[in-house]
């Protein structure tokens, strides 16, 4: 989903102008990511990818910013953390990328959001927050469906456990480590930067990530730039997208009052596995398809459960 965290809000009554654009939001970070696929295939790297996309998002903020006369005011503790903030959504955006250049994508997000639970794990390890029932109830229901999504066992496939885990090992261990940054990152945020406008915290968080892909990019061997038509659209494609579905998050939905409904975004993996079965002509088998149904169904019941 989104790579940048915001705090829980209260629920609102969701209007259907509401739900369709939570469900527009989806669409784009599901299509982002099949575009993310296609840059990959055509000559782009995972830090090109993601520098490009965040600096142009840095950008359209930093312009929301300037036309809305948002105060840039921050106290130093403000300062350290979102610095921190940033610098986790890096590693996460990395991370996520690196994931859906080796699975297909919709199992690539699958993984990825199981970030609830590891939410839920850092904030018992750093504040002393004893995990609500309901994660716990939700916990093994989730692990099952990504189970059965990810074949863990190869029956789907019919490699067998050894030759399937060969072949997705290194792409459910990088999207793991997006699952695991990017809750840490949401607690953080939760406790420390809850209190910063949400267009700032996205304008610091982008422009950090922006920063230290580029410097990632020059210590190796530059930006990797796509070698075919198609690279340039699917670079172009998850830029525009990323951007949008940024600038839509941070001055509609407030306006809407339906921030606390995000969970229905969680169907983005849903739009992912269609888009890339008719743009990358990725399949998965009926087995996998209920276990990403199970993992998508448990985490908006967490998300949209009342509290």
């Amino acid at each position: 989903m989104s790579s940048h965290p915001t705090p829980p809000a209260s629920f609102s009554r969701l209007s259907l102008t509401g739900f369709l654009t939570l469900l527009l939001i989806a669409l784009m970070m599901g299509a982002n990511h099949v575009a993310a696929r296609t840059a990959f295939n055509h000559g782009v790297d995972v830090v090109t990818a993601v520098t490009f996309r965040s600096s142009v998002t840095a950008f359209v903020v930093a312009l929301i910013l300037w036309q809305q006369k948002v105060s840039l005011q921050l106290s130093g503790r403000h300062q350290k953390n979102l610095l921190l903030i940033g610098a986790l959504i890096a590693v996460q955006s990395v991370c996520l990328y690196s994931s859906v250049a080796r699975l297909p994508v919709a199992l690539a997000l699958l993984a990825f959001n199981t970030y609830p639970l590891l939410t839920a794990f850092w904030a018992r390890v750093l504040y002393g927050h004893r995990p609500e029932r309901a994660v716990l109830l939700a916990m093994p229901v989730m692990l099952l469906g990504l189970a059965l999504a990810l074949d863990v066992l190869g029956a789907a496939s019919g490699l067998g456990a050894a030759q399937q885990w060969g072949q997705i090992g290194a792409g459910v261990a990088f999207a793991l480590a997006a699952s695991a940054t990017f809750g840490l990152a949401l607690v953080i945020t939760q406790h420390e930067a809850a209190d910063v406008d949400g267009r700032l915290r996205t304008f610091t968080t982008m422009t950090t990530v922006a920063v230290l892909a580029a410097v990632v990019a020059s210590t190796q061997s530059g930006f990797h730039l796509p070698t075919a038509t198609a690279g340039w659209w699917g670079l172009g494609a998850l830029t525009f997208l990323y951007g949008t579905a940024f600038t839509i998050m941070f001055t509609v939905l407030p306006k809407l009052g339906v921030v606390g409904n995000s969970a229905i975004m969680n169907v983005e993996p849903v739009f992912a596995l269609v888009l890339a079965w008719a743009v990358l002509g990725q399949s998965i088998a009926l087995m996998q398809l209920v276990g990403a149904l199970v993992v998508v169904a448990t985490v908006m019941w967490l998300g949209l459960r009342r509290r």
